[in-house]
């Protein structure tokens, strides 16, 4: 009989999360007491997190993204920090789902209805300028329209689409974009987010506690959300 050191072992959630990083907190200095359950030791000043723990985490936000995928509920996806961005907008995309990737505009969800008057003006102009309609107005008014779609476009752009209030929130650094966890926080909206060992998770119903500063890192539990999603909207055939 083989032993197990001789056995192929195929990689494991875990053996991912360690590739990409994911075990990395930041200085115990910086841990909030929340997070101590969750931090396997410390070594040189710096927090190593706990990804069986993790793992588990990881696998109870899945389940939940995949059921939001089955019903086809709206995800809104945060990430603004400099790591974060083009992760964001690119995982949002990949599901045709709204992304905030600049900056949380308050009352996003609060105020939904003025929010979504920014978004139906960013997307007239749009088809107004495909159809040639702007030619109407004089070159001063296209020079002031255009200013304030630039801004618009700039903050609104990951929104265009988005009919009403989203179902849930996946949020990249919970205590980064705390302007954003709090107001969902208030209007009762489940977030899904991963945070580190700085964050407190109380009120975030989904946590995922993991290294959020990489790109790796971030990349792998973005992509493990939007797979998890995509598997609740496949359409498994009855058989007669």
């Amino acid at each position: 009989m083989p032993k197990i050191k001789d056995i192929e072992i195929s990689d494991t959630i875990i053996e991912k999360m360690f590739k990409v990083g994911a075990h990395y907190g930041y200085s115990k200095t910086r841990r909030h007491p929340s997070l101590s359950k969750y931090i396997y030791a410390t070594k040189n000043k710096t927090d190593i997190i706990d990804l069986e723990k993790t793992s588990k985490m990881l696998e109870r936000a899945s389940e939940f993204a995949k059921s939001l995928g089955a019903a086809g509920k709206i995800i809104l996806f945060v990430g603004t920090k400099p790591e974060a961005k083009n992760i964001t907008k690119n995982i949002a995309e990949s599901l045709n789902m709204p992304y905030v990737a600049e900056r949380w505009i308050g009352g996003t969800l609060s105020n939904f209805t003025e929010i979504k008057k920014r978004i139906m003006e960013l997307e007239n102009y749009r088809k107004d300028s495909a159809e040639g309609n702007l030619d109407k107005y004089t070159k001063k008014e296209r020079v002031v329209m255009a200013k304030k779609m630039e801004k618009l476009e700039r903050y609104y752009s990951g929104l265009i689409g988005l009919k009403k209030a989203p179902d849930a929130l996946f949020i990249i650094d919970a205590r980064g974009e705390h302007i954003a966890a709090t107001e969902t926080q208030k209007s009762n909206v489940p977030i899904i987010s991963l945070i580190n060992s700085d964050s407190n998770i109380k009120g975030i119903e989904y946590p995922i506690i993991g290294n959020d500063s990489s790109i790796p890192s971030i990349k792998f539990f973005g992509e493990t959300i939007a797979s998890a999603y995509k598997s609740g909207t496949v359409v498994v055939p009855i058989k007669e």
